[in-house]
């Protein structure tokens, strides 16, 4: 596709306009409850060549628990990550695709089921660090160009949009740089997007403040939402706030449980401090897309579609 296509229109698009729409929680906490092991460097996006229905599965736990978006389980799914483990590129390319098809499988099975409110699939787009498998993705800064970034991004962006998903979900970027490259990419597919920062605090991981961050999309015509996501869920309030001034976009918001992530015992610690009853102030703040990230379950899911339907 030539770079001055436009976005095509989007029916989730017009529901954040019209109101606020749920999302899901966290694909690797409810894959490890059905007992699925992520310790490996491709995390979830293994499954996809090993277990496909696991993450169908998944899905649909979060479709049936209230969600009317299920993003998909390619936020490390990466030409290069998979080259590392011998998969070549035509192999990649189905498997990326293939995450947008079985998000597809999981709103069908759950019309069967009796739902009938609106199902969207978001498809994951997670940062460069992501591909790297040590935690970067919470620091930002690779020492990469944004052109680098962008010539990494541009392929797998254009495989996930082949397979037509709702919309693309650029998220979990760490600094203003990931972010340039990521709107640069995304622009001329013909599918809309969200731009979602992990950040800490008032600023994004790589310590830019959110105004700076938030700016760049305000312009981007391809972007329809603008937020936060994989934070502790003190810091989406300000976030919501800012990203709704900045950039005049619905905001998208889904942070963790609010236990904390120990690197190197690689298991999480603390207790869950996030409450659906928070996601009120986040809609009067702007939020129109909310959902949960890391350790945010079906339950949770419920409770946060009961709050904003109530």
């Amino acid at each position: 596709m030539t770079s001055d296509t436009p976005a095509a229109p989007s029916g989730l698009a017009d529901a954040l306009a019209a109101g606020t729409v749920v999302l899901d929680g966290g694909m690797s906490n409810q894959l490890e409850s059905a007992g699925h092991d992520l310790s490996d460097e491709l995390w979830s996006a293994r499954l996809l060549a090993e277990r496909p229905e696991a993450i169908t599965e998944a899905h649909l736990a979060y479709y049936l628990a209230g969600a009317n978006v299920a993003i998909t389980a390619s936020y490390q799914a990466t030409f290069e990550g998979f080259a590392k483990r011998g998969i070549r590129h035509e192999r990649a390319a189905e498997l990326l695709r293939l995450s947008v098809q079985l998000a597809r499988e999981a709103a069908e099975r759950a019309r069967v089921k009796g739902v009938t409110r609106p199902l969207w699939v978001a498809a994951s787009v997670g940062p460069y660090g992501a591909m790297l498998a040590d935690g970067s993705e919470y620091r930002g800064r690779y020492g990469l160009t944004v052109p680098e970034l962008e010539r990494f991004h541009r392929p797998r962006l254009e495989a996930l949009a082949a397979a037509a998903p709702d919309v693309l979900a650029l998220e979990t970027v760490p600094d203003t740089d990931e972010a340039t490259a990521l709107l640069r990419a995304v622009r001329g597919l013909g599918v809309p997007a969200w731009l979602s920062y992990t950040v800490a605090g008032d600023r994004t991981r790589a310590g830019q403040p959110l105004q700076e961050a938030f700016a760049p999309a305000a312009d981007v015509d391809e972007v329809i939402a603008v937020g936060v996501n994989c934070c502790a869920p003190q810091d989406v309030d300000a976030a919501v706030e800012t990203a709704a001034r900045v950039t005049g976009k619905p905001v998208v918001v889904y942070p963790n449980s609010g236990e904390t992530w120990d690197a190197e015992a690689r298991a999480w610690s603390g207790r869950a401090t996030f409450t659906p009853e928070q996601v009120e102030g986040w809609r009067s703040a702007g939020a129109r897309l909310i959902g949960g990230c890391c350790r945010v379950g079906p339950e949770t899911i419920t409770s946060i579609a009961r709050t904003l339907t109530a």
